[in-house]
């Protein structure tokens, strides 16, 4: 097989994986995203692997060991990153990648006369008092 094939490939599954890091508000598909780009470098470091170690006669095969080295950090990665959303979600009750930017900034969202309208969040212990006091 030529190496042109699976070099197109890696290439269109890191332009999605960088669209989707690009495009998307919500924090898991981001990691998603982030996920289709790393298995495109492990393409690319498997088929160029099997690309030199076939011309130079070398059988060391580095760039398989490198796609299982990216892959484990890879697995690392969307547990402690699936981790951090499921807890930012728990707090804040959204994964909504703007509104988690706009409270890093200093908004404060839980601020009733903030000079935002529309974009104050009640938080979830609020929501329930006001519903047992109705």
């Amino acid at each position: 097989m030529h190496l042109a094939y699976p070099a197109v490939l890696a290439a269109l599954l890191f332009c999605t994986g960088l669209y989707g890091v690009l495009a998307r508000r919500n924090a898991i598909l981001v990691l998603m995203s982030v996920e289709l780009m790393l298995n495109a470098v492990n393409l690319n470091l498997v088929a160029f692997d099997a690309w030199l170690s076939r011309a130079a006669e070398d059988t060391l095969h580095s760039g398989q060991a490198l796609a299982l080295f990216t892959i484990a950090v890879a697995a690392a990665e969307i547990g402690i990153g699936l981790a951090i959303v499921l807890a930012v979600y728990r707090n804040r009750g959204t994964s909504d990648i703007d509104r988690l930017r706009d409270t890093a900034e200093g908004h404060d969202l839980d601020d009733p006369d903030s000079d935002a309208p529309g974009r104050a969040i009640p938080a979830p212990a609020a929501c329930e008092k006001a519903e047992a006091t109705a």
